[in-house]
């Protein structure tokens, strides 16, 4: 994938398809130790060790259309390629947690993409899943939580076209002004 965020959109459907109802994404960004992690852990049906053990092969796939699933063998590549490192930790009925460490200064890194975007799919595609994202830089955070959001809007659905715009907006302004608003 040319962008990391579109490892994030990919690994999401895991989740789904995983029948999970909560997912937990974390990117940290910390320049003094030149790295990103990126870790995703959901609550959905999990996978035996044996299956955690072939998972990273671009030959095993829960999926019965074709018979390979690249999502996780590349996520794992890409993290190796700049230096870093990936785990993988599941287990059965209770969720898997997937985490990856890209060298920040390294040029095989992809870039991180539009991360904003990739959650407003991800949320349009599936109002009533539970998305939790916490983005940080050098140890300050924003945190973008649908279950907060459909408390505050009471009843109002979250793929409405003005409550869409307005979390495209939010995710950006709080992504960038942890970047000194570049």
């Amino acid at each position: 994938m040319r962008e990391l965020s579109l490892h994030i959109l990919d690994l999401a459907q895991n989740s789904l398809t995983a029948g999970a109802s909560r997912l937990d994404i974390l990117v940290a960004i910390d320049h003094g130790r030149d790295e990103i992690v990126i870790t995703l852990s959901d609550n959905g049906k999990g996978m035996t060790p044996d299956f955690v053990q072939r998972v990273v092969s671009p030959f095993t796939t829960t999926r019965t259309t074709r018979k390979v699933g690249l999502g996780i063998p590349m996520f794992k590549a890409n993290a190796e390629l700049t230096g870093g490192s990936f785990a993988i930790e599941s287990e059965p009925g209770l969720g898997t947690t997937l985490k990856a460490v890209f060298v920040l200064s390294s040029i095989d890194r992809p870039p991180l993409g539009d991360l904003a975007a990739t959650m407003i799919s991800l949320v349009v595609s599936n109002p009533a899943f539970h998305f939790h994202l916490d983005y940080s830089v050098d140890g300050t955070s924003f945190v973008f939580d649908t279950k907060e959001i459909m408390g505050v809007l009471d009843g109002v659905p979250l793929d409405t076209p003005e409550v869409v715009s307005w979390m495209g907006e939010y995710l950006k302004e709080g992504m960038e002004a942890l970047h000194g608003g570049a």
